[in-house]
């Protein structure tokens, strides 16, 4: 009985040791990483991103930044531990070995009499017939007397001094760290032990792998629906316009999946009303237009009239309910535009191209929902070629302050960033009519904005020259410069309440086909992964083309202090086509910020085959890359694009789709003459 109940005991003591092992070095870690992180500032300071309370660090804010699933789980796990350790402890308090000389309050060895002393000394203290007290009797047979008759008989005695125990030496025992009540294996509790060992060992397991094989099969691992995915790629067009980009947009399963409450029905025409200048109806059928809108599928019609709320800042017709719907969309919005934007870059021909229209498309309608601006302030109007979209993101200034400024030949928004800071300060407030704290404001978000200067070359690593089929090899180096001295840093957007990390596309592409031959992500928050990438790309570069261990070094330790200084690598590999000039174009598109975006020509020379052997082969598992004869025009434009331009065109299908009628039925008339003609010579 004994044995079970220290084995009984033990069993907290097992489930303490388990659970601190990796409790402990996590919580160290993770202490670590607060104590490290950068305290410095990289958000937008204006007031309006202030006034906004995304980046206020409240104790409110404090908290929320705490309290998340992985800080409570690991903070209910450390109560339990201390919980635990309360209990051991009682537990090591009742169950005592039996030790006759602390009992009595004497020294081990102490001699006879000064043992009778002691019990005489304590029976005063603890007899019943001295103390009425029923614990102070308790403790008097159950502790006194026993530890009195051990030292008083001889032979209990030297039993207890020689092997610790008055009963003698003491047989091994084994025990199991379990709760008394599983270790009796009689009657019922042997089922119980049976249940407790299926349920830990195979049951818990089980149900976390079909959970997590559940979740999996339903999600991908951006946390966008396998559906959502499928819907994209089948409803992505090489033709389609900015302005339809809007349609497919809204078609993720995530959106479907938003309650569509009668409650709704009331606001939502109201904020019909609105936006209903942003919708794309034609105005001749109005009436038609309106009905064909609603009929749509109710969530549809809801994701997309808050969509529009938020590029209109219509935010104050929203209902509360609607606000809680209207920032799950928000939220949602960044990874659901990210994998649109996949689906147009996937290869979709033999030569493994994507398209280029769409992925603009899609680029512009982040960087108007991040920034709050309405697409139709895209199109060039009123002598501004680029449209006032740009001009808008800045704080206060609205289409009466842009008109204003107009006057002072200001048409683009390069424009204004060209000036210095007084003469800009000089026309906002003289001509514009801002006072001098919201001018500040503008200049806080201006050396926000970020300045782009690409560097691209080509090459066919080990020769001279680009032929047909060889594998060309693009290195273009991406600098970042701000007028505030900050690399990365996270973009001025006071209308989205959430945080939004800048991301930047690099496109390759040939205008005049649409086709994107190579395209890569870039980022500029994580510069240790920059480090470790860019390192590893330039190391296994040098050793291809059969560099020594000296210049490889020299290699990497150049793209390292590039980086440092604010340069993103952005490697890759593609396939020459067949010989001819081609007249590319690249691209930097920003996704959260309008009018820094940067494009260049680029004239690809490819040269016919003479050498031997072909090595397409090796573009299988490689992506697409850029290479030599490359001949790069210094003409430099942002945001606009000769070829691709944000018109807000009609699709370019039912063209098309005319134009391959008119060749039908001219090829059908042809038939029909020759059928004629055929039938006359054989009369």
């Amino acid at each position: 009985m004994a044995a079970s109940e220290e084995n009984s005991a033990l069993f907290p003591i097992f489930i303490l040791t388990i659970m601190a092992i990796p409790i402990v070095p996590y919580t160290i870690t993770k202490l670590c990483r607060a104590a490290t992180k950068k305290s410095k500032s990289i958000h937008c300071h204006c007031s309006d991103c202030l006034r906004s309370g995304k980046h206020r660090k409240s104790i409110f804010k404090r908290i929320s930044n705490f309290s998340t699933c992985s800080n409570l789980t690991l903070l209910l796990l450390w109560v339990v531990m201390i919980i635990l350790v309360y209990y051991i402890k009682n537990i090591s308090r009742e169950i005592q070995v039996f030790d006759p000389f602390s009992i009595l309050g004497l020294e081990p060895g102490a001699p006879e009499s000064e043992i009778k002393k002691k019990y005489r000394r304590l029976s005063v203290q603890y007899h019943p017939d001295k103390n009425p007290d029923p614990e102070a009797h308790k403790y008097f047979v159950e502790f006194i007397a026993k530890a009195y008759q051990a030292l008083t008989d001889p032979i209990a005695r030297e039993n207890y001094e020689k092997y610790g125990h008055p009963d003698g030496r003491q047989g091994f025992q084994m025990g199991i760290a379990l709760p008394q009540f599983l270790l009796n294996i009689d009657g019922a509790s042997g089922g119980i032990l049976l249940l407790w060992i299926v349920g830990v060992c195979i049951l818990l397991p089980l149900v976390a792998a079909v959970i997590y094989l559940s979740r999996s099969s339903k999600y991908t691992g951006n946390y966008v629906m396998h559906q959502t995915l499928s819907a994209y790629y089948y409803l992505m067009k090489p033709s389609l316009a900015p302005n339809k980009v809007m349609d497919v947009f809204i078609k993720a399963s995530e959106y479907m999946e938003i309650p569509v409450r009668r409650t709704d029905d009331e606001p939502l025409q109201k904020l019909f009303m609105l936006v209903r200048s942003e919708l794309n109806l034609d105005l001749k059928n109005i009436k038609q237009e309106q009905a064909k809108f609603w009929k749509q599928h109710p969530a549809l019609v809801k994701t997309e009239l808050l969509i529009q709320a938020q590029l209109t800042r219509e935010f104050s017709a929203l209902s509360p309910s609607l606000q809680g719907d209207f920032k799950r969309i928000l939220e949602m919005t960044p990874r659901l535009l990210e994998e649109l934007m996949k689906m147009a870059l996937i290869p979709r021909n033999a030569q493994g191209h994507g398209w280029l229209r769409p992925a603009i498309g899609v680029v512009e309608l982040s960087q108007c929902i991040i920034q709050a601006v309405p697409l139709s302030a895209r199109k060039a109007t009123g002598g501004f070629p680029e449209g006032i979209a740009p001009f808008l993101q800045l704080p206060h200034i609205t289409e009466t302050v842009i008109k204003k400024v107009a006057r002072k030949k200001v048409r683009t928004f390069q424009d204004l960033c060209d000036m210095d800071s007084q003469e800009r300060a000089d026309l906002l407030i003289q001509s514009a009519g801002l006072s001098s704290v919201e001018v500040q404001d503008i200049e806080v978000v201006l050396d926000m904005m970020p300045s782009l200067t690409v560097d691209v070359t080509c090459e066919t690593e080990g020769e001279e020259g680009i032929q047909e089929g060889d594998i060309v090899t693009l290195q273009a180096w991406v600098k970042i410069k701000r007028n505030n001295g900050l690399t990365g840093a996270l973009p001025h957007t006071p209308y989205y309440p959430f945080h939004k990390e800048e991301n930047y596309w690099f496109l390759l592409a040939d205008p005049v086909s649409n086709n994107i031959w190579f395209y890569q992500k870039v980022n500029f928050m994580d510069e240790t992964a920059a480090v470790t990438a860019a390192s590893k790309a330039i190391e296994e570069s040098m050793e291809g083309s059969g560099a020594n261990v000296k210049e490889t070094n020299k290699a990497v330790s150049q793209a390292v202090e590039k980086v440092k200084e604010g340069s993103r690598l952005v490697m890759g590999k593609f396939q020459a086509p067949s010989e001819g000039t081609y007249s590319l174009t690249y691209y930097c598109l920003c996704d959260s910020w309008l009018g820094c975006d940067k494009r260049s020509n680029l004239k690809l020379k490819i040269l016919k085959r003479t050498r031997a052997g072909t090595r397409g082969a090796a573009m299988a598992d490689e992506g697409p890359i850029m290479e030599d004869g490359i001949e790069e025009d210094e003409e430099e434009e942002e945001g606009e694009y000769d070829d691709y331009e944000s018109e807000y065109s009609e699709d370019e299908d039912d063209q098309d789709t005319k134009k391959k009628h008119r060749a039908a039925n001219g090829t059908r008339n042809k038939q029909d003459q020759q059928e004629e003609s055929s039938g006359t010579d054989e009369e």
